[in-house]
């Protein structure tokens, strides 16, 4: 059980790591337009590395009875899921209405999050039970979302075909299969799915680490020859 325990917490600060370094790299056009559609991929990114940074903390003994924190770590993550394929759904969209659009979902997304946070606080902590049922739901909503990002983001690459776009739509598949499997675990509790899950989830911020190490800092590399 302990070595389980430790396993997963390593998972969870591997994990946080490397979304904070994706989030350097993804900050990168905003800094450079000021534009905020382009904030859409750092808050989903950094969002997810604090849901990691919150399951770590969550599996510390001391920790372990704080079902607050399990269900924040939860909520954080979900939120993630929601702005990063906000931002692909409006990455598309002409530029005039784009920013309109995007700045009032930007806007509602940091309000209902706040608003579910204070509930959280607020509310009375509520049953295991309560918590693996909404799970189920919820982490259902997350395959959606991760399903229309890669949908989303396949197409973009049939598009416009290039050796490095090809790996995003994989990297959102692999997440995607994390949470399917984690469904699984819940459901039957089978620790191979539960591990499978956590395999498949660094499998994809791996990708997602080359991608944003080709694309940005390769390319300020080329910049200052």
């Amino acid at each position: 059980m302990l070595s389980i325990t430790l396993g997963r917490v390593t998972v969870e600060v591997v994990s946080t790591i490397v979304c904070l370094i994706l989030v350097r790299f993804m900050i990168k056009p905003y800094q450079l337009t000021r534009e905020a559609r382009y904030l859409g991929l750092p808050i989903g990114f950094g969002f997810l590395g604090i849901s990691y940074a919150l399951s770590a903390v969550a599996f510390v003994p001391p920790f372990l009875s704080v079902k607050e924190l399990a269900w924040l770590q939860f909520l954080v993550r979900t939120y993630a899921f929601v702005f990063i394929a906000e931002t692909y759904y409006f990455s598309k969209k002409p530029k005039k209405n784009t920013r309109i659009l995007w700045d009032i979902a930007l806007s509602l997304g940091v309000v209902t999050f706040v608003a579910s946070f204070l509930a959280l606080l607020i509310a009375p902590a509520v049953s295991i039970n309560s918590y693996n049922i909404s799970q189920l739901y919820i982490r259902v909503f997350n395959v959606l979302c991760l399903s229309y990002i890669a949908i989303h983001t396949l197409r973009s690459h049939i598009k416009q075909p290039d050796p490095t776009t090809i790996w995003i739509p994989l990297g959102f598949i692999l997440l995607g299969l994390s949470q399917y499997s984690v469904l699984f675990y819940y459901t039957d509790g089978s620790l191979a799915a539960f591990t499978g899950s956590l395999v498949t989830r660094l499998m994809s911020l791996a990708i997602f680490l080359l991608v944003a190490y080709r694309s940005f800092y390769s390319s300020d590399k080329d910049a200052d020859k």
